[in-house]
């Protein structure tokens, strides 16, 4: 479980203070997937970092799984597992010992750790690659790789920020498979994405994000109820014209 309530950051730049995220309030249930959308600048990435702890809010809190980020940040990080653009793959260790790592830095038994692998490697055919080094994986295989190193720890949450940036249709195809089986494995997501025909596909509900401020949230057919469209690209669109015509004026 996910919980964001009145989340607030503010950045001061050039002596200007920005509010990234303001008073930003939203759950997520187990076996839920959560579309966090907006455009750029909307705060989708601070929002994320605050909720992994990465980033102290100025108010509010984040909380997984009954911790506060901010009370209790080493909890919440082991509950967590965190799939970005950037892979974060170490060039020079064999793909056994980069998830072995990690699994290390999580605080897993030896024992633990070999048999989450052993999991792990059925689940994203990983057996011919774990004694090569990750240098020459290709962006197919360093993908499936990453994906297994945000769960060798067996979190009960994820947070996706664009995880199919750069992919072709068969990489993208490999996370689409892998956001099912966390939904079948119960655990709460949420996927901050650009790309909304794949959030369409992929997410139970919605969030609509700008200038920091939750503006719209809903299910497919509530957002559709609300607008009369029937693709989330067009609901969006319309949704986002106003405010966007705002900011402007």
């Amino acid at each position: 479980m996910i919980t964001v309530h009145e989340l607030t950051k503010c950045f001061d730049t050039g002596g200007r203070r920005i509010v990234a995220v303001d008073k930003l309030s939203f759950s997520v249930a187990p076996g839920e997937v959560y579309g966090l959308l907006g455009p750029n600048g909307a705060g989708k990435t601070t929002t994320l970092r605050m909720i992994v702890g990465l980033l102290r809010p100025d108010h509010g809190y984040a909380e997984v799984g009954g911790f506060r980020t901010s009370d209790a940040p080493d909890e919440v990080k082991t509950q967590i597992g965190l799939v970005t653009a950037n892979d974060g793959i170490y060039p020079w260790l064999t793909v056994r010992e980069m998830l072995l790592f990690f699994a290390d830095l999580y605080g897993l038994a030896p024992r633990q750790a070999y048999d989450n692998l052993h999991v792990l490697s059925k689940l994203f055919d990983l057996g011919n690659l774990l004694n090569g080094r990750c240098a020459t994986l290709s962006t197919g295989q360093r993908q499936r790789v990453t994906l297994a190193r945000a769960l060798i720890h067996a979190p009960q949450v994820m947070l996706l920020d664009e995880p199919t940036r750069g992919l072709d249709v068969l990489g993208s195809q490999v996370a689409f498979d892998y956001i099912g089986r966390l939904r079948e494995q119960g655990k709460s997501v949420i996927l901050s994405t650009h790309r909304l025909d794949e959030a369409q596909r992929l997410c139970d509900r919605f969030g609509l994000l700008h200038e920091g401020r939750l503006h719209y949230e809903g299910t497919m057919s509530e957002l559709h109820a609300a607008t009369g469209c029937d693709s989330l690209v067009d609901i969006f669109g319309q949704l986002l014209r106003p405010l966007l015509s705002g900011a402007r004026a």
